[in-house]
């Protein structure tokens, strides 16, 4: 492909726990951020191995919590290469003041963490009411928010997208669907039920990959359902290293390999223009 990759969904730990203290969601640190820490010097060392040009770095909420402090610093340092993604309390009275921070510190994205290692099942507050001031923010500026999430939850982003139509939300790990009934996927109607929404977007990941060799899936099939789906345009590659123990070079791989079958066309979208669609401070500096 003629186009840079990019990467929409790495993580980055600083070995330095003074100036950025370990508070992660959940109580306890994953650990992933533990046994695995990259720090943003590594990551750029191992994106040059892996062919990758950019990257918005995603906040470690398993580590860090709310405080981006290390994605503003690591972004502040790299603009040619990174933009980045920040984390909130949506629930707090003063998330309008908090989100706005952390995009005068140039970060481009809000992250929700509502599931994962530190935090299992489904938080139940994405379309609480006080929520509704910070969902307003994020129409109003823009700014695309990423949901670690599951199915469970997409009752509640439906929701929240009726109110907000104008939202643009990305998908982590694709809400982490059911895959291993095959087509035509019965099992993860809700998240094709959710592309009739124009705002949102797909973060396909590892996860994603491997589930689509499990039981009755392959990669062909359910991998042209979401494209047929969402579109191309509507799909955009991350890498979730290092909490994905493999490494980046062949987090690489295994998407171009699940994905080869597709038109040069849609992977351009998914492994490039689409990242730059959501984040256009990637699409700078070329």
């Amino acid at each position: 492909m003629n186009v840079p990759i990019i990467d929409i969904h790495p993580h980055i730990i600083s070995t330095d726990t003074r100036r950025y203290p370990r508070s992660p969601l959940g109580g306890h640190q994953s650990t992933w951020s533990e046994k695995r820490p990259v720090s943003v010097e590594q990551l750029i060392a191992e994106q040059e191995r892996a062919g990758i040009q950019k990257a918005a770095l995603v906040q470690a909420s398993t580590c860090y919590g709310h405080d981006s402090s290390y994605v503003a610093d690591a972004v502040a340092a790299y603009p040619e290469r990174f933009t980045g993604v920040f984390s909130c309390d949506i629930l707090s009275p003063d998330a309008g003041s908090t989100i706005a921070h952390w995009m005068n510190r140039g970060l481009t994205g809000l992250r929700l963490f509502t599931t994962g290692s530190t935090m299992p099942g489904q938080a139940d507050w994405l379309d609480d009411p006080r929520t509704f001031p910070a969902w307003q923010k994020a129409e109003d500026a823009c700014l695309p928010v990423s949901l670690q999430m599951t199915a469970a939850g997409i009752p509640q982003l439906e929701h929240v997208l009726n109110r907000f139509p104008g939202l643009r939300v990305i998908l982590d790990h694709l809400a982490r669907p059911a895959q291993e009934d095959g087509p035509p996927y019965e099992a993860a109607e809700s998240l094709w039920r959710l592309a009739r929404f124009p705002g949102v977007y797909a973060k396909v990941t590892e996860r994603n990959f491997v589930g689509a060799t499990a039981g009755r899936a392959t990669p062909e099939t359910f991998f042209g359902k979401l494209v047929s789906v969402f579109g191309a345009s509507r799909i955009a590659w991350g890498s979730n290293f290092p909490a994905s123990e493999r490494s980046l070079p062949d987090l690489v791989a295994l998407a171009q390999g699940a994905l080869g079958f597709l038109p040069a066309t849609d992977r351009e979208w998914i492994f490039s223009r689409t990242a730059q669609t959501l984040y256009p401070a990637l699409a700078n500096h070329q």
